[in-house]
């Protein structure tokens, strides 16, 4: 079974930066698909980023495209988000996900972003 654990969040200015991980356990992180989502306060959770096996494939909503960057070290069995030009709205708890088949299935615990105007 995988857990996920994410980190590196915290209180940023907008217009900063801060780099999410997560750390997977098992030895399969590798062939799973992997996305970081959000849920902002009295909102449904988003998804953010998905990244597929390789890397080589990357996929973003809309409101982060040019700002974020997903990414993943498979010999460190870690995934990152890069979250550049931080906006106000982009407050939220960030949880990074295992595709396990054919749906997100395996969370991490999240992890607070807040971004001050």
């Amino acid at each position: 079974q995988v857990q996920l654990v994410e980190s590196g969040g915290g209180l940023v200015q907008a217009g900063g930066s801060l780099r999410l991980s997560c750390l997977a356990s098992g030895r399969t992180f590798s062939s799973y698909l992997m996305g970081w989502f959000r849920q902002a306060p009295g909102k449904e959770r988003e998804f953010v980023a998905s990244i597929n096996w390789s890397g080589y494939i990357t996929s973003y909503t809309n409101s982060v495209k040019g700002r974020f960057t997903i990414s993943r070290d498979n010999a460190k069995n870690t995934l990152y988000l890069q979250m550049n030009s931080l906006k106000p709205e982009d407050t939220a708890v960030y949880y990074c996900a295992a595709q396990i088949g054919t749906s997100y299935n395996t969370w991490g615990q999240g992890t607070q972003v807040t971004v001050s105007s």
